[in-house]
């Protein structure tokens, strides 16, 4: 059940129709879990700034049941920003938090995933 959720400065209208997809397919390939439970929220269009400039940016909440830490983080940061960057978003302008969810924590089909018999 990953779910990465981006919000930019970037207009909506400078971001190609099949971003969302090829950010949740490369998403989905780096953090290895199906591609049915990965959800990508995009929010173009945000009055943001960073280190006092309107320059592109983004911030990027990534949550996931396991297969986060120390080196998968470094390797979905650098995913990530490389997808951020196809829409003219540096890497020094990027964000990324991440938080590791028990499974109990995430609610999916009428109950969570500590009780799914689904791989998540």
């Amino acid at each position: 059940m990953p779910i990465l959720h981006v919000s930019t400065n970037v207009k909506d209208v400078d971001i190609p129709s099949d971003f969302q997809a090829n950010l949740s397919s490369v998403f989905q390939k780096a953090i290895g879990k199906p591609e049915k439970y990965i959800m990508v929220h995009l929010l173009p269009n945000q009055m943001m700034m960073f280190g006092g400039s309107r320059e592109p940016l983004a911030k990027v909440d990534l949550a996931s049941i396991g297969n986060l830490g120390v080196e998968e983080n470094k390797v979905l940061t650098q995913v990530i920003s490389a997808e951020l960057g196809k829409i003219g978003i540096k890497p020094d302008r990027i964000v990324v938090v991440f938080k590791d969810i028990a499974a109990q924590d995430a609610g999916w089909n009428n109950t969570t995933f500590a009780f799914s018999k689904e791989p998540v």
